[in-house]
């Protein structure tokens, strides 16, 4: 698994994805903690585990100056938006303020984070407008749609006409139905004040629900791909031989028949800028899960070791995150 560098990230903003079919979902991209900048804080440790059903973060942080600093710490997401053309995107929870689960505690304490929510169309907010209309921010879950609905004709020609929302129309069994569909994103903002004593070790313990985006067979060794999506393809996720190699004897132990080998299970994650820290991360530990020893899993990092038959170990000393973590992971059939 070579080392492929990692991408200085703050903030990651979503646009709608690709078009996709109805066995495939997309993914938004989360990660970790972000201080407003200062020099007077190290990150003397990261330790971050990833899997497919949960996202832990463990830092350890040290004021290195002789005062108590303050600062914001907050919590990155990408702007959330649902593309009615583009497909099923998976969000970990319907919770409009809570879309991904997450928990934070600071020395073990639980932290009440402050939220900030602001709907976005077209790079303008447009938070006001919906909630004169009665109108859920968050563009997702079965209650902003009912809500579209329910405006006057007049308020959904508007909508329509200004790009906000657009119009459905399907038979789902029960005759032809007409909806308004939401196309603005919402951005949520989670943050706290944090002091951080002078020469004391804070700890901070962060976790939430990934976003996984998944497929019902897998793209190592499609067919379909032309030669530079293979490349892309294997240079997001640093595919190597061994990896193909384990799909197409799958592949052919199925016979003339076919069927599926490996299913793709996706999950990004946006490192924090090592700009924002006093000096580089101290020390950077990485443990992916792919979650049973069947499953087959690839990202880019160097110097990867095999600690347990589902878990992988990558340890950075003064690393400086320079590029976004793609961790793809073969989920194997399960045995009936």
């Amino acid at each position: 698994m070579p080392f492929r560098g990692f991408v200085s990230a703050i903030l990651l903003f979503v646009a709608a994805g690709p078009a996709l079919a109805n066995d495939s979902t997309a993914n938004f991209a989360a990660g970790g903690l972000v201080l407003t900048k200062t020099d007077a804080i190290e990150m003397r440790r990261e330790d971050l585990s990833i899997s497919l059903d949960r996202i832990t973060v463990d830092y350890e942080f040290v004021n290195v100056s002789d005062a108590p600093v303050t600062t914001t710490v907050a919590f990155p997401l990408p702007d959330l938006a649902i593309d009615p053309y583009g497909g099923n995107v998976h969000l970990p929870s319907d919770d409009p303020d809570d879309p991904f689960l997450f928990e934070t505690r600071v020395d073990g304490k639980p932290v009440e984070m402050t939220i900030d929510r602001a709907a976005l169309h077209d790079g303008k907010i447009i938070t006001e407008r919906l909630e004169k209309l009665g109108i859920p921010l968050a563009p997702f879950g079965g209650t902003v749609v009912a809500a579209l609905d329910a405006l006057p004709e007049a308020e959904q020609q508007a909508l329509v006409k200004d790009g906000i929302a657009t119009v459905e129309e399907y038979d789902a069994g029960k005759g032809w139905e007409r909806h308004l569909a939401p196309l603005w994103s919402i951005r949520l903002a989670y943050h706290w004040e944090q002091t951080f004593p002078p020469g004391a070790t804070v700890k901070v313990a962060h976790s939430y629900k990934p976003s996984v985006a998944s497929f019902v067979a897998t793209d190592v060794g499609a067919s379909y791909f032309s030669p530079e999506e293979t490349r892309e393809f294997n240079a997001r996720y640093c595919i190597e031989d061994d990896i193909v190699r384990a799909v197409k004897k799958a592949e052919a132990a199925l016979g003339p028949d076919g069927g599926v080998t490996y299913q793709d299970s996706k999950i990004d994650y946006v490192l924090t800028t090592g700009s924002n820290w006093a000096k580089p991360i101290g020390t950077f530990r990485l443990v992916v899960d792919k979650g049973a020893p069947k499953n087959l899993v690839s990202f880019c990092a160097s110097g990867v070791k095999k600690i347990a038959p589902t878990k992988f170990e990558v340890v950075y000393r003064d690393f400086l995150p320079k590029e976004d973590l793609h961790v793809l992971i073969l989920v194997a059939p399960t045995e009936e």
